[in-house]
């Protein structure tokens, strides 16, 4: 008999590699090897690594980079503001930096990164987030990419977590 409360899988670690490989099919034709990646902390980790190898098979040999910004915590809403934690380490001024996030729900977390890297002089700024959910208010922009559109539903894996846990998930599941 199945466990009840174990989380039910939306995309399996398969799919997670179909939706990174597209996104690399994607985004190697407009970027070029001086573009810098910048992940997004903590839950970009798993997508920012698996694509910048998938561009890599592609041609495309990018800088990287990160920046830890943190709106949740360990709660399941977010407090709707934006803690910086830990700021580029990179120069980006002249660059396309390409910001690279695990999910996409209130749009503040990459509305700030955009802004950060604008300040530091970024000649382009691309988004790319691995899962987009619905939103019911407008959000200040919209993400450059978007490999899958995921369902509103509490996620966890491939970085999606519930209070830090369930991030190494290979493949996506929901909670609730």
């Amino acid at each position: 008999m199945a466990d009840p409360t174990a989380p039910e899988i939306l995309l399996d670690e398969d799919g997670v590699r179909a939706v990174v490989d597209a996104l690399a099919d994607r985004i190697a034709p407009v970027i070029d090897d001086e573009t810098v990646a910048v992940c997004l902390l903590t839950g970009g980790i798993w997508f920012a690594a698996d694509l910048t190898r998938a561009l890599a098979r592609r041609g495309r040999l990018v800088g990287f980079d990160a920046l830890w910004l943190a709106s949740y915590g360990d709660g399941k809403t977010s407090r709707g503001t934006i803690d910086e934690r830990a700021g580029l380490q990179r120069d980006i001024a002249g660059k396309t930096v390409l910001i690279l996030d695990d999910v996409f729900d209130t749009g503040l977390s990459l509305k700030r990164a955009v802004e950060i890297a604008a300040a530091r002089g970024a000649a382009r700024v691309l988004t790319c987030v691995f899962a987009s959910k619905p939103w019911p208010e407008p959000r200040a922009l919209e993400p450059d990419f978007v490999g899958w559109q995921a369902p509103a539903r509490y996620l966890v894996g491939y970085g999606l977590d519930s209070a830090g846990r369930m991030r190494g998930l290979p493949g996506i599941a929901a909670l609730d």
